[in-house]
């Protein structure tokens, strides 16, 4: 199933999760009128998007803009996002205080912030609100930008909290910012497609001590899911194996080496 925003069948119906005044309100105001203007979306599967409940989204992440494109998709289906975001970004006055009122959850890169990231995530999902987790913990490192190995801080959170962990991917967003790219190309108008997948069955592990083997099991699958689901709006197989940055003699974060 596939609707495009800018027919009239596409609109979607009010969900009470958006219509609740918030700070995302502000938000949708000052980001989407400039976003509808250079993006134009084309939904896959949105009624797989929980509208209610607690779920983590997991998607692929490719680009710097990513959080902005798929935050946006998030609250068109119909729920509001918050994100798992770097440290660094909270240290900017202005742009701290958007990420903290509207619920943004700082994690550092290493240390025993990480952790404490997590428990913060887990209390979003508590008062039943999505969290969106970059399972890869970076942008991909994959040449062709299919997903790579990913980390295991989303399936820890949906197994621990016992909560559905629904995968995602988008594909275009590397039209408007590259990889790495500094700059934003708004014109002509770019077509950004987001598919929504089934929440990943995770009985196998459900119920079981969440080891490392556990974790490491369930976040293939995931990344597995993730492929499958950009593979479908990419019209092309996606690799059999997840791109392993350490098998390449690459870091895991900072930006890629030209």
């Amino acid at each position: 199933m596939q609707h495009d925003d800018s027919s009239p069948t596409a609109t979607a119906k009010p969900r009470s999760e958006t219509r609740r005044p918030s700070f995302f309100w502000v938000l949708a105001c000052l980001i989407l009128p400039l976003l509808n203007l250079v993006v134009r979306y084309r939904f896959h599967h949105r009624e797989r998007m929980p509208q209610s409940g607690a779920f983590v989204l997991a998607p692929n992440h490719y680009s710097e803009i990513d959080p902005v494109v798929m935050g946006a998709a998030s609250w068109k289906l119909g729920r509001a996002p918050r994100f798992l975001a770097k440290a660094s970004l909270f240290k900017n006055p202005v742009l701290g205080w958007f990420l903290r009122t509207s619920g943004q959850i700082p994690v550092e890169r290493a240390g025993s912030n990480g952790h404490a990231a997590l428990r913060a995530a887990e209390e979003l999902v508590e008062k039943g609100r999505m969290v969106v987790v970059y399972p890869e913990g970076s942008l991909t490192r994959d040449p062709d930008l299919w997903p790579m190995r990913g980390k295991t801080g989303a399936v820890r959170i949906a197994l621990e909290r016992d909560i559905p962990i629904v995968p995602a991917a988008h594909w275009g967003t590397q039209a408007l910012m590259p990889r790495y790219g500094k700059k934003l190309s708004l014109f002509p108008r770019k077509t950004i497609d987001v598919i929504i997948g089934e929440p990943l069955d995770l009985s196998a592990y459900r119920g079981k001590p969440i080891d490392q083997a556990t974790l490491l099991a369930a976040t293939a699958k995931l990344m597995d899911a993730i492929a499958e689901l950009l593979a479908e709006i990419r019209h092309e197989p996606a690799p059999a194996e997840r791109w392993d940055p350490a098998a390449h003699g690459q870091k895991e974060t900072g930006r890629l080496e030209d």
